[in-house]
């Protein structure tokens, strides 16, 4: 069979220790291949039934340092490949044939690795996965010889390093990749001694860019029971930890030591929930947007809704959520990334930088927030000559939550502008400072206002003054519905919906009772009560999809706000309005 490249390999996790943990026994599971060839086979279909679309002959340990009889040697690598043949029958699953590190100082490492490979080309191997290995060296000459014997075959080259990125004979995962690469493995990575988080730490640091990545992490840090080495159960924190690293763009992704197949089921169904259960290769991190997604907002032509997702900038240096929401927004379906500019008048960072480095990393469009509040003309000015120079060329103005009464004495709003003239104040500057890349403007809408007639007054002004699209607060009840429905119907711009889920019943009376504008239903609050997480994710989107089926028709657009980092929330509901 031949691979698909657009597909992600889903591999399969650890065979070593989870055959010892079947077993309870602490021995070399390949000379199970002549053994107990049942029960390897069995193995082999636990991880097929858990989703997998390609696994490993049960060979990693298959050389001379499993014994000295190389005919022995020999028939394990047989039997383990007609095993892994006879597991996949009848499906789509590929085979590798699995070819560990050689550790022994004894014999030639090269000599060993050439002919095992030798002996997978003579009973048919097409696909190849040189694993858990401490250096690059030994292994080029069998790949040579691959590349020679075998017509279309894929070979994944895998490095075993710790927290640090070193090998444990000092080799750094950096060069070992760039030698691989320049060798021409289709596959490159790194697998065992690091758990999940720290192997996600390492690839963070790659460029993506011009290599597939294959990462196939241990499912945490052993402890040692009874003087057996122990690994912790612990599929659901593996699996959302193998999600971040399929987001960022991984090629090839599976499990090591103390992986077993509950641990590759969870993480393939967080996978499928981001795709729809057709994993893809995503863009690499650092991939620039394409010329469409360049343009500015109102330049840009859609076939689809558009669909905006706000996500809360970070209180702290940490971007790890904001990176992976962004992605996983991207991948469910959304168009842009919003950032608020420190709603609440609570500090975040800089909602421009924020989506600068969004931009960059995540290769989806952004636009930041810009607040009256908190700056002068000089400093607005600065801020979008630097956001420009980023490529970005989308900004929402708004007027900014006012800071608190007790506050005042030591922090004041700045106002050198009201949100109209402040979108008139950008657009000027379009026409001069930005006339190669003019931002498109949006502006806010504020359907909640108790004086509807005097709100769509100033919208109008908004738009006059340039605002190309308004961005509504979120519509929760019948007169939302019935204000946003009358705006379509009065004003000449595009109207992007509010639409935010409400993350628990404890979230829903904050938002009522101290957040200006928002008005939640009793009857939703009173639902959310005593509910479970599961129970109140159902709930809040469900409501959600019943806000958007009354204002659809005709809808320009939605502006989904995520609460309290409950992206997946949002990305549920981004795929119902991609579904409708």
């Amino acid at each position: 069979m031949n691979l698909n490249k657009d597909k992600v390999l889903l591999f399969d996790g650890a065979f070593g220790t989870y055959y010892n943990k079947l077993t309870n026994k602490n021995i070399n599971c390949e000379l199970s291949n002549i053994n107990d060839t049942e029960l390897v086979y069995r193995i082999h279909k636990e991880y097929i039934s858990a989703g997998v679309n390609a696994i490993k002959t049960n060979t990693y340990g298959a050389n001379a340092l499993l014994s000295e009889d190389e005919a022995l040697v020999l028939e394990i690598i047989k039997k383990g490949y007609e095993i892994a043949k006879r597991a996949v029958l009848g499906t789509d699953v590929l085979i590798f044939a699995d070819i560990g590190n050689i550790f022994g100082e004894d014999i030639s490492k090269q000599d060993e690795y050439e002919k095992i490979t030798q002996a997978f080309i003579q009973i048919g191997a097409k696909n190849f996965l040189f694993e858990t290995l401490s250096d690059f060296e030994p292994i080029k000459s069998s790949i040579s010889l691959i590349r020679k014997s075998v017509k279309d075959c894929k070979i994944i080259v895998s490095f075993a390093v710790k927290q640090d990125g070193y090998t444990k004979t000092g080799f750094y995962y950096k060069t070992l990749i760039d030698d691989a690469k320049n060798y021409g493995a289709d596959y490159i990575g790194i697998n065992c001694l690091c758990g999940p988080s720290h192997m996600y730490n390492l690839i963070k640091q790659l460029n993506l860019e011009d290599f597939k990545l294959s990462v196939m992490p241990n499912s945490a840090y052993p402890v040692e029971v009874n003087g057996r080495m122990v690994f912790k159960d612990n599929p659901e924190y593996f699996a959302e930890k193998l999600l971040q690293m399929y987001l960022m763009g991984v090629c090839a992704i599976g499990g090591c030591c103390g992986t077993t197949p509950e641990h590759i089921k969870a993480a393939i169904a967080k996978i499928n929930q981001f795709s729809n259960g057709n994993p893809l290769v995503i863009k690499p991190q650092k991939d620039k947007p394409s010329k469409e997604q360049q343009k500015p907002l109102n330049e840009r032509k859609y076939n689809q809704t558009i669909i905006a997702v706000e996500i809360g900038s970070p209180v702290d240096t940490d971007t790890e959520y904001i990176l992976s929401a962004a992605k996983a927004a991207k991948t469910a379906g959304a168009d842009f990334i919003t950032i608020a500019d420190s709603p609440l008048a609570r500090a975040r960072a800089d909602s421009f930088m924020t989506a600068a480095k969004i931009k960059r990393e995540v290769g989806i469009d952004v636009i930041p927030h810009l607040s009256c509040r908190d700056r002068n003309q000089i400093s607005i000015k600065g801020t979008l000559i630097s956001a420009n120079i980023e490529d970005i060329n989308n900004v929402l103005v708004i007027t900014g939550d006012p800071i608190t009464q007790t506050e005042r004495t030591e922090c004041r709003g700045v106002f050198s502008f009201n949100s109209t003239k402040l979108i008139s104040y950008i657009n000027n500057l379009n026409g001069e400072v930005f006339s190669k890349s003019p931002f498109s403007v949006c502006g806010a809408l504020n359907i909640n206002a108790v004086n509807f007639e005097a709100e769509l007054t100033r919208a109008e002004q908004k738009v006059q003054s340039g605002a190309n699209f308004l961005f509504t607060q979120p519509i929760f009840n019948q007169k939302n519905i019935d204000n946003y429905l009358l705006a379509k119907s009065r004003l000449s711009c595009k109207i992007i919906a509010g639409i935010m889920p409400v993350a628990s019943y404890n979230n829903a009376m904050f938002l009522n009772n101290e957040v200006s504008g928002i008005e939640i239903p009793d009857s939703l609050i009173k639902e959310l009560k005593d509910k479970t997480p599961k129970e109140t994710k159902k709930i809040s989107v469900d409501f959600c999809k019943e806000i958007i089926n009354k204002i659809r028709d005709g809808c320009n657009g939605y502006y989904l706000m995520t609460p309290l980092k409950k992206i997946d929330f949002v990305c549920e509901i981004i795929k119902y309005i991609r579904s409708i």
